[in-house]
């Protein structure tokens, strides 16, 4: 049976800081690398060793992923790093803290920049500090200014065909470590999930998702098997679910 294992990456020191990432690449903090060292373990523990992976172009991504195949064994097997499992692109909201955001706009606005289907956030403008589009890592004109949920899944859908459903099709356990929205973008097409409904998916850094998959690659369970301890998995979600809030 088909094995598929997601793993959102290990927090990031933007997601200490509270901070709009998207594209903009930054390091695994020492929590997140902890988080990445657990991830391994209870894939090893589960006997879920993969054996091909797929990831981002993003540093925090990558490092999970290298941490992970460390703790299973498998730093041997073959990882193919792409652009359309990045993360989504937050426009103009890049590196601005969250709770400042959300006190500026409002409540609404904050929640339909964040956690809407369609609703993009402002475009990043020329000259933005953050714009990454001249990066070397990209082809000239893949760099979004903005991105919606929506966005995200049309960008990824062509990688799970061409990609990673082939591997899948193959028999092979295959292990993605990308980010909270490409990753609710996968889950989606998946699962079948309304486009409401995904919007209101969260995804805790580092936890383990286990997909066994049937004929067709359909999922046999919907939402896949979380592995760790439920109780931390349930205050790491209510933890991503309350970004944005001012620490009391």
């Amino acid at each position: 049976m088909p094995t598929l294992v997601l793993v959102r990456h290990g927090q990031s020191v933007w997601n200490l800081d509270n901070r709009f990432t998207g594209w903009w690449d930054v390091d695994l903090s020492e929590h997140g690398e902890a988080e990445a060292h657990q991830a391994g373990r209870l894939l090893a523990q589960e006997g879920l060793l993969p054996d091909v992976a797929h990831t981002s172009l993003l540093t925090r991504a990558i490092r999970t992923l290298n941490i992970v195949q460390e703790e299973t064994g498998r730093l041997w097997v073959p990882v193919h790093r792409h652009w359309r499992l990045n993360e989504r692109h937050y426009g103009d909201l890049t590196g601005l803290d969250k709770a400042a955001v959300r006190e500026r706009y409002g409540d609404q606005q904050f929640r339909l920049w964040r956690r809407s289907y369609d609703v993009p956030p402002p475009p990043m403008a020329a000259g933005h500090p953050y714009d990454v589009s001249l990066d070397p890592r990209y082809v000239p004109g893949v760099v979004p200014r903005t991105e919606c949920l929506a966005d995200v899944v049309v960008r990824m859908v062509p990688y799970w065909y061409d990609a990673i459903a082939p591997d899948l099709l193959a028999g092979k356990v295959v292990l993605v470590a990308a980010h909270g929205n490409s990753l609710r973008a996968l889950i989606k097409h998946l699962d079948q999930v309304p486009d409401q409904e995904i919007a209101e998916l969260e995804i805790p850094t580092g936890v383990p998702i286990v997909y066994e998959l049937g004929k067709g690659l359909v999922p046999t369970q919907r939402g896949g098997r979380w592995l760790g301890d439920p109780e931390a998995i349930a205050a790491a979600t209510e933890a991503v679910r309350r970004q944005g809030e001012r620490a009391s």
